[in-house]
């Protein structure tokens, strides 16, 4: 049985919370590898709704949750959410969360940059959630970064912030914001350090016992990925990599255990917050859109953006994803449409594209391709074997698995986890 990776293959908010606690019922472990509590995903269990944005939704399942080393941590997001889900009776302890000790700690003072920068930019802001991600894995990549492992170190968290505070402090008065004084910093991880560092551990090392004992790993990514920091719609990107390569390195384990990749994509598209979004409409359909699919960012409550499907986006985020098969979410969102355009490539500039260019200027000025299908009459929600669905709505999906160029392998038409048809099994690989 092969492992699996779960990726968005659009925007985000694709609904991979619930796909992938959907397959956590038949997982042993499941891995977040990158993103930080910017990420959302929303689990409908029953009369509860868990909203995580750290935890790894397999916990919902009772399965041991991993925060790999691609993941930066906000130590006191990490510990509400803990006692959020806790209060709705889960189990998170220790024994059923374990977190990279190499992992990155968000610090107060990344928050601070990151909504200080995005105010300066004033109409050119990106839409980022002003939690300090981009900031924390900047520190990462330039040397200075706090980790989780430090916290059992003081001597090594004092040295560390004076290094940080010469940094950030010159930055912060540059931009007009408050500065952060080193004692305030250095007790308030002090104070942290007992309650996460029982979670702390070498996470590569459990990870390459239960790949060797054949225990199955379910990797599940955030954001999505036309947000990649390399391959999404640059600079109005998530700050880490979200396709399923970076699977191996988040984790820590070998890139031959990554197994199946599953990506994740909405029967139209949305997005949250800036950039190009070239299906995106201003009509009553994308008002539609957005109140039959209750389409809120999970963690920032912002509306999101809403537009037809958009299949040659999607096709790229196949290819570069390294995509071998589709979760189609929300299809009954679509139900009872007179009629539905798939975009099957661009116009810039009076030249077609059959994918969307790097460049700025390009992709803003795509203008949508679109081919004409026949809505349905009938309901496809809570549908659970392709019997029970509209001949419409079959035909529709079938289109998407063509232009995609990738089979659609779950298909889900509610919120509710069985509402869910399985073509094929992503752990037989």
């Amino acid at each position: 049985m092969a492992n699996v990776a779960v990726i968005g293959a659009q925007w985000g908010d694709e609904g991979k919370g619930k796909v992938v606690d959907w397959l956590a019922s038949r997982a042993d472990i499941v891995v977040r590898f990158q993103g930080g509590h910017n990420a959302g995903h929303t689990l409908v269990v029953g009369n509860q709704t868990y909203k995580l944005s750290l935890l790894p939704s397999g916990l919902v399942r009772g399965k041991l949750g991993v925060i790999g080393n691609g993941v930066v941590v906000d130590p006191v997001a990490l510990l509400e959410e803990i006692a959020r889900v806790r209060a709705q009776g889960l189990i998170v302890t220790p024994d059923t969360l374990r977190v990279a000790e190499n992992a990155i700690l968000i610090l107060p003072l990344h928050a601070a940059i990151d909504k200080a920068r995005e105010a300066k930019r004033g109409e050119r802001k990106i839409g980022t959630t002003g939690r300090g991600i981009g900031p924390a894995y900047e520190d990462k990549v330039a040397r200075r970064a706090i980790r989780v492992c430090d916290l059992a170190e003081p001597e090594t968290l004092s040295f560390k912030l004076d290094e940080l505070l010469l940094h950030h402090n010159t930055l912060l008065q540059g931009l007009g914001a408050g500065t952060f004084e080193k004692q305030a910093l250095l007790d308030h991880l002090l104070a942290l350090a007992p309650q996460i560092l029982p979670f702390a551990e070498p996470v590569w090392e459990r990870l390459d016992q239960a790949r060797r004992a054949g225990r199955r790993i379910l990797f599940e990514g955030a954001q999505a990925v036309m947000l990649d920091v390399d391959h999404g719609t640059y600079p109005y990107v998530t700050s880490s990599s979200t396709v399923a390569g970076n699977a191996a390195g988040g984790a820590g384990i070998g890139p031959h255990a990554v197994g199946f990749v599953l990506g994740i994509a909405k029967a139209y598209t949305t997005r949250v917050g800036s950039g190009p979004f070239p299906t995106e409409l201003f009509d009553d359909v994308g008002k539609l859109l957005g109140k039959r699919g209750h389409e809120f960012g999970t963690v920032t409550g912002r509306p999101r953006r809403c537009g037809w499907f958009d299949a040659t986006m999607v096709r790229q985020a196949v290819k570069v994803g390294g995509i071998q098969g589709l979760a189609l979410t929300k299809l009954d969102v679509l139900d009872g449409l007179p009629e539905l355009k798939i975009c099957v490539g661009y116009d810039i500039n009076g030249k077609r594209f059959n994918y969307l260019p790097a460049a700025m200027g390009a992709q803003a000025a795509a203008t949508p391709i679109y081919e004409t299908m026949e809505g349905w009459s009938g309901s496809t929600q809570g549908a659970r074997t392709w019997g029970a669905l509209p001949a419409q709505a079959v035909k529709y999906v079938r289109r998407i698995e063509e232009l995609v160029e990738a089979p659609v392998t779950l298909l889900s038409t509610s919120p509710e986890r069985d509402d869910t048809i399985m073509v094929k099994d992503p752990f037989e690989g």
